[in-house]
């Protein structure tokens, strides 16, 4: 067996949409450790590139807005691990996020109400009643990952309202790894990267200058892979990383640090 132990383990795995995906990365990472893979999506579109891209795993489609779907999808993959059996699931990713920019980039104060509420239902409560939902199908020592971002104080305005419904998912994790406890020892964690090349990203306003800029304040001048997030959310969804639950791991290559990088400053100060 591997460093991580996942060998033979299942894994849920919400929120594949293509190839660039992060869902897709952490995917791909405990499949090549020996993982088992269950894919919930939203649409049978992305079902269809789902089982093109990892044809040995089962996928489901669940639009995350209907809390009735995610009672359907539970009792889906209930069946499909063999629950009457005593089969249940190690470990379960939630890597899913949605804002409505339709109309363009807005100042924060004029967000819409409607817009905010949704964009927290799916990228925040999702992440609640999915593990409510799934809580008895969890083997006693499992794991739950949330993609996060590396900060959520930082006032990017192109960012807009999504920083303070990403900072309630980070809230979130210490509740349901603190209400969790009274009856088992899952994990509860989120991954923090920094900016990635994502198809999702890409659709934020004035994401590739932002995207470029944090290229120029991580400490190597190299953009993170969503790769090395992905191992994190391996590692964090693995028995090594045991002692690790309520935390919001950071993987940003350094790039907090570095605001102050002198040939940043020349370039705001044009000295």
């Amino acid at each position: 067996m591997g460093f991580l132990q996942i060998e033979g383990k299942n894994f849920v795995v919400f929120g594949l949409a293509n190839k660039k995906s992060v869902a897709t990365a952490v995917a791909r990472v405990l499949e090549e450790e020996g993982g088992k893979i269950f894919h919930v999506v939203r649409s049978r579109e992305r079902a269809e590139t789902a089982k093109k891209l990892f044809p040995d795993s089962l996928v489901f489609i669940c639009d995350v807005e209907e809390e009735d779907n995610i009672v359907r999808v539970r009792k889906e993959i209930g069946e499909a691990v063999g629950e009457r059996d005593g089969g249940r699931i190690d470990g379960l990713v939630h890597s899913i996020a949605f804002a409505n920019y339709s109309e363009g980039l807005q100042p924060f104060y004029g967000t819409l109400k409607k817009d905010f509420l949704q964009a927290f239902d799916i990228s925040c409560f999702s992440f609640i009643s999915i593990s409510n939902h799934f809580r008895d199908l969890f083997a006693r020592d499992a794991a739950a990952v949330t993609i996060s971002i590396s900060t959520t104080t930082m006032a990017a305005e192109n960012y807009g309202y999504m920083a303070p419904i990403k900072a309630a998912l980070n809230s979130s994790i210490c509740f349901l790894a603190k209400s969790f406890s009274t009856f088992s020892e899952v994990r509860f964690n989120a991954v923090a990267p920094s900016l990635l090349k994502t198809s999702a990203s890409a659709g934020i306003p004035g994401y590739v200058d932002s995207y470029l800029y944090a290229e120029k304040a991580i400490l190597r001048k190299k953009a993170l892979k969503t790769r090395e997030a992905a191992d994190l959310a391996a590692f964090l969804l693995s028995p090594r990383s045991s002692g690790i639950t309520a935390q919001t791991v950071v993987v940003d290559a350094g790039m907090s640090v570095n605001y102050f990088d002198s040939e940043i400053v020349s370039a705001a100060v044009g000295s």
